[in-house]
């Protein structure tokens, strides 16, 4: 009887792919939890939103020139993003293995000096990145200096609630979106539409800043990190963020009813109306008593926050 020989060679076998999978997949997979992907998109989109809003009224459009554009201060933003965020976690890692057990330092996926080095790279990377543009680098520069501040020892600036707050905000809200926006224009002249952006976007990272301690209450109690949660409780906390959330919408259907420059009014007040309804009716489900309930809410807020970037542009676009 005849063999029968395979021509296909050793490299492609299936066990060898396999293992290529198994070595470097769940190493991948443990970066995406250290840059902590929730804030990954959202930095993402914040990129995208504002490219879209500083070249809404340009005549002509190219995909090549759109990438060009977008890509360095693209990469530059989610290098500084996974230094604020992994510095972050480098410090709390004995606070994590309460609140966020599955986050790879808290969990033992990464060592100590992996994320050290994570941390080290994406930093100069963030700020080499951003070195050749004058607002880019103010941008990355001042949002790192600031991330640096909110976790690092001796000023660790999260242990006091106002602080900390203002930290979350003065970075997703201000700097961001202004800094972004002068970038792309490349002019010293912001319009109205980004101002009302700053303003939403402002006020909702502050909801965001004071919602995301309350599935933490039991880390924070222990290594007595004072939070807005431990001072004021949950309850209090998770309606006072409902209702900033509330107050942000309602500014953003009334800039539209009152026709706010560079936007399309009717786009900006019924989305807005829509994703205000969403809010509230996500909210009557939530189990305060539960953490993966909180947790699930926390995300949702989110995902609200991720959709602001995409429905203001496209409201400027349709001016």
């Amino acid at each position: 009887m005849s063999r029968i020989v395979s021509n296909a060679p050793l490299s492609s076998s299936p066990s060898q792919k396999k293992g290529f999978v198994q070595r470097y997949a769940p190493r991948l997979y443990a970066f995406w939890k250290f840059a902590r992907p929730h804030t990954i998109i959202g930095t993402s989109l914040s990129v995208l939103g504002l490219y879209l809003i500083a070249t809404a009224d340009r005549d002509q459009w190219s995909s090549v020139n759109a990438l060009a554009t977008i890509f360095p201060p693209f990469l530059a933003c989610l290098c500084g993003n996974v230094y604020i965020v992994g510095l972050n976690q480098l410090e709390d890692i004995e606070i994590d293995r309460i609140n966020k057990p599955h986050l790879p330092l808290a969990s033992g996926e990464f060592s100590l000096r992996q994320g050290q080095g994570i941390v080290a790279i994406a930093g100069v990377l963030a700020l080499l990145l951003a070195s050749q543009e004058p607002f880019l680098l103010a941008t990355v520069g001042v949002s790192v200096l600031i991330g640096t501040a909110y976790s690092l020892p001796p000023l660790r600036l999260k242990r006091f609630p106002v602080w900390a707050s203002l930290c979350i905000f003065t970075v997703r809200g201000v700097i961001v979106n202004l800094g972004l926006f002068l970038h792309f224009q490349g002019r010293l002249v912001i319009p109205p539409a980004v101002w009302a952006l700053t303003l939403f976007v402002l006020v909702f990272t502050f909801a965001i800043a004071i919602f995301k301690d309350i599935p933490d209450i039991e880390g924070d109690r222990q290594y007595n990190i004072t939070t807005f949660t431990l001072r004021l409780g949950q309850k209090t906390v998770f309606n006072l963020a409902l209702w900033v959330i509330t107050s942000c919408y309602v500014g953003m259907v009334f800039a539209g009813l009152l026709k706010l420059p560079g936007t399309n009014a009717l786009f900006l007040v019924v989305t807005h109306l829509i994703a205000l309804g969403a809010l509230w009716l996500r909210s009557a489900s939530v189990d305060l008593a539960a953490q993966a309930s909180i947790s699930r809410y926390y995300q949702f807020i989110w995902k609200l926050f991720f959709l602001e970037y995409l429905m203001f542009p496209i409201a400027c676009i349709l001016a």
